[in-house]
């Protein structure tokens, strides 16, 4: 009958209402140049550990069916133990790697990732005169009211934003490939200090052309969402 054991494709749980903006989302962001692309700083937070369980789960399903609701494992952002680091990028450059130790509040947020990190980094991007716009998801320090009022203090543009999109947030392939290429490094690391060495390391090698590419390709993202009506895509 054509059905195979193929394994569980991870993406995250949806409800209708996240249904349902991300497709608002995507038809108002459907005419935005590669230029307007351009001046967007993403940014998005990720957990690296030092050894990982595949957690693998099979299913049985037709070969067109990987991304079918039925054929794929809801998840949700970050668990377990690690390294816990942000960054930003933007079509130009990387930004900082920086590591998040122990529980991070809005005012940590605010300090450490903001005012340390974000900021300096918007203002050292060129040319000067742009203005650009910092994106990051949903979660509740970045959508507080203490994180919102200083960031409008700050005169630093955010980009709005549908919750569970991180296929619309291209930092998750660099993610990927930050961690492809520290699990080549040989000795492997033997503990968090040489683990955040190696990503520090890993992240100032990824060449310029390879994000340039994924910030091309967010034109094709936001087809492929309305094309699913708003639920899971490929990407």
């Amino acid at each position: 009958m054509g059905y195979n054991s193929r394994i569980t494709v991870h993406k995250p749980l949806l409800s209708n209402k996240n249904i349902k903006d991300r497709l608002a989302w995507a038809k108002k962001k459907g005419d935005w140049s590669l230029e307007d692309w351009k001046k967007v700083v993403w940014s998005d937070e990720s957990r690296f550990t030092l050894f990982q369980n595949d957690g693998r789960i099979r299913v049985w399903r037709l070969p067109n069916e990987r991304y079918k609701v039925d054929c794929v494992v809801p998840t949700v952002k970050h668990g377990g133990g690690g390294v816990m680091v942000w960054a930003c990028f933007t079509w130009n450059e990387l930004g900082p790697l920086i590591r998040l130790e122990g529980k991070i509040n809005s005012q940590r947020y605010i300090e450490e990732v903001l005012q340390n990190a974000t900021i300096p980094f918007i203002k050292s991007l060129r040319p000067k005169k742009a203005v650009y716009i910092f994106q990051h998801d949903n979660a509740p320090i970045h959508t507080s009211h203490m994180t919102r009022q200083f960031l409008e203090q700050s005169e630093i543009r955010v980009l709005d934003w549908p919750g569970q999109s991180p296929d619309l947030n291209p930092i998750e392939h660099l993610w990927d490939e930050l961690g492809r290429r520290v699990h080549r490094r040989m000795p492997p690391p033997k503990n968090e200090r040489e683990l955040m060495n190696f990503l520090q390391t890993e992240w100032n090698l990824i060449p310029r052309e390879y994000y340039r590419n994924l910030i091309k390709s967010m034109n094709n993202r936001i087809e492929a969402v309305i094309a699913a009506n708003g639920n899971v895509t490929p990407y």
